[in-house]
């Protein structure tokens, strides 16, 4: 799969002593991914957010999975996050607020964005307890938290209610990349960047 590099596009490569990773993404892209973390579950998530979000993703990811996958998903989340603010460049005309509710099955989650340069999480629910593909229930919040730090973006991910954690999981990445795919969405009628301020510092 090549990306397309026309247009908003963001390529990321990081390197440490855990892991190794490269991102390309391509926020006017049409849902294509190409995903390789070593952490199947992970990968169906992220392919998520790129078929919800309609952009283009590819990700190549290796890391210390004879540990466990916590360093693997959360540099993932942190180069993610980088590859998006690039892609964004200065976001003159886009929407910036978005807010996404998904349901599945016995599961509605919700996610509400605003790209304003202000990163910070707000994760709420119980998870129940579980590891689907060896992805522990905690690896959700590490990662959306390293995305939003790292996009400078402020995020609100809410599980309202939920009992399989497949599921539970898969509602919370489907509404982030739809609400994602909103919030990064350019609009004619906006000229500039939408703040009062006449700046958002991403």
């Amino acid at each position: 799969m090549t990306i397309n590099t026309n247009g908003r596009y963001g390529r990321i490569q990081r390197k440490t002593r855990e892991t190794a990773i490269e991102i390309e993404v391509n926020l006017d892209g049409t849902g294509q991914a190409e995903i390789e973390t070593g952490v199947g579950f992970f990968d169906h998530m992220l392919d998520h957010i790129a078929r919800h979000g309609l952009l283009d993703l590819r990700v190549r990811a290796e890391g210390d999975l004879n540990v466990d996958p916590h360093h693997t998903v959360e540099d993932t989340g942190i180069c993610l996050g980088q590859a998006l603010l690039q892609a964004l460049g200065t976001p003159k005309g886009i929407t910036r607020y978005a807010h996404a509710v998904v349901p599945m099955d016995e599961t509605l989650a919700q996610a509400t964005i605003d790209i304003s340069g202000r990163p910070y999480l707000v994760f709420r629910g119980e998870l129940p307890a579980g590891s689907p593909g060896g992805f522990d229930a905690e690896l959700g919040e590490e990662f959306f938290r390293a995305v939003a730090v790292a996009s400078r973006m402020t995020l609100h991910l809410e599980l309202h209610y939920g009992s399989n954690l497949h599921h539970c999981l898969e509602a919370m990445f489907k509404a982030f990349g739809r609400a994602l795919r909103e919030a990064v969405s350019l609009d004619p009628r906006i000229t500039g960047v939408p703040s009062t301020k006449g700046m958002l510092e991403l």
